[in-house]
């Protein structure tokens, strides 16, 4: 049973210590919008890191009973490769949608523009179709912002 004071799951003082001021939320953009930025300019962007792909011929050019050890490689790198450029999408994408709920969380979700609203929704979606991919590892219990 939830105390007395519990007001809608959460207590006056616990409340209070959740409430953020515009500025502080502000600040907050600031720094997101900032890593956002910093990530689309790294290696680590999304596009970036898809792009460092190879070729099994750059491994091997026989079949793979005569060098299974490149076959093998080949594809653990492609595994790995697959699994970091999805990492990077999402990483990309919740930055992006936490900056868009911190702008509702100041001003509130419904006074945002519709675009915004819509491209958080989006962004949620992509994020469930990424992470819903067979043998993505976070198919198995990963996070979302929702």
């Amino acid at each position: 049973m939830l105390p007395a004071d519990m007001v809608g799951g959460v207590s006056p003082t616990r409340q209070a210590n959740l409430e953020a001021s515009g500025e502080a939320l502000s600040k907050f953009v600031s720094r997101v919008d900032a890593v956002l930025r910093n990530l689309e300019e790294s290696a680590g962007n999304p596009t970036k890191v898809g792009a460092q792909t190879i070729k099994l011929s750059s491994l091997s050019a026989g079949s793979e009973s005569v060098f299974p050890e490149a076959h093998d490689l080949y594809w653990q790198y492609h595994g790995v490769h697959t699994e970091l450029t999805s990492l990077s999408k999402v990483l990309h994408l919740q930055i992006e949608a936490i900056g868009i709920a911190v702008r509702g969380a100041e001003h509130g979700f419904d006074k945002l523009e519709e675009d915004q609203r819509r491209r958080f929704w989006e962004i949620q979606a992509h994020i469930r179709d990424i992470q819903a991919k067979p043998g993505s590892n976070d198919a198995k219990g990963g996070a979302t912002l929702s």
